[in-house]
């Protein structure tokens, strides 16, 4: 066998195991879980890789997801980079107080989790709910703020009609959440397949959180608007849409843009509302070269 053969053989097959770069059964080793005591008064759970000397890089869940929202991107990002993904109170395996769910509230916490950390900024990074929790921590804290990731963000939730019905669907919650509504949730943001194995974890993830936390987020998150105070922000922002998310509409994304001075877009065509699900590649690729810019 020729050696250009066996490298392009090698090649191949390496493309193979990983799936092409989208998430697959490969998985590089998971960063330790630790856990974080709060002075706000909250103990979260969070995981963290790479070089601490290094920029360091929060990742924010969306709505009843955790740190396992960002498992198919942590693989991909470069040792240089200082990543602490965290788990949001009232989610996953962190602390869900009865009361506390207010934006500020998530904004407070992060703000600790830095200074607990002796980390004097970061790049925040945002999905969903946590895309709104970065824009309230950026106005919160801007000195503490490198630059901004939303994804799959809003702008204005009043004339939503997807958000507005789904907050309708949560008055009745009971404990314990009901697996088929968990499922119909998670599986209401995606367009495309996922891994079955990754999608079941985060359908697990939604059932551990308690309905009192679903009921009080989405009374505190559907009523935000940032758009007037986001006028003065205006340190890099990149905004990353998939144009087939049913829950965030382009005309948020176009809203966005016009409010952050500092912000580009990028939209990935065929993509729902968890694009760092569906296109975790890319998505760390895009990631990478925001980050590179600083």
């Amino acid at each position: 066998m020729s050696k250009r053969l066996f490298t392009l053989l090698g090649m191949l097959l390496l493309l193979s195991t990983l799936g092409l770069g989208q998430y697959s059964s490969f998985r590089a080793p998971l960063p330790l879980v630790k856990n974080i005591q709060l002075s706000t008064g909250v103990k979260l759970e969070y995981v963290e890789q790479g070089d601490a000397k290094g920029i360091s890089v929060i990742l924010l869940h969306g709505f009843t997801d955790s740190w396992h929202s960002w498992e198919p991107v942590l693989p991909l990002l470069p040792g240089n980079v200082h990543v602490l993904a965290v788990t949001l109170r009232g989610h996953g395996n962190s602390d869900k107080p009865a009361t506390g769910y207010a934006m500020h509230d998530f904004s407070a916490d992060i703000a600790a989790f830095l200074h607990q950390q002796k980390i004097s900024n970061a790049i925040v990074v945002g999905h969903s709910m946590g895309s709104m929790i970065a824009q309230q921590f950026a106005l919160d804290h801007p000195e503490m703020t490198k630059g901004l990731v939303l994804v799959g963000s809003f702008a204005d939730f009043s004339n939503n009609a997807a958000v507005q019905e789904f907050a309708q669907s949560l008055e009745g919650l009971k404990d314990p959440i009901d697996r088929e509504f968990a499922a119909s949730f998670q599986q209401g943001t995606l367009a495309n397949p996922i891994q079955p194995a990754f999608l079941k974890t985060m359908i697990g993830e939604s059932c551990k959180v308690p309905a009192h936390v679903w009921k009080k987020v989405g009374q505190s998150l559907f009523h935000v608007n940032y758009l007037a105070p986001l006028r003065s922000y205006t340190k890099p922002v990149k905004i990353i849409w998939g144009d087939r998310d049913v829950f965030s509409p382009r005309h948020d994304q176009e809203l966005l843009t016009v409010a952050l001075s500092g912000s580009t877009v990028l939209v990935y065509e065929g993509i729902g509302h968890a694009v760092h699900w569906e296109s975790p590649s890319r998505f760390a690729d895009d990631l990478i070269t925001f980050i590179n810019g600083f």
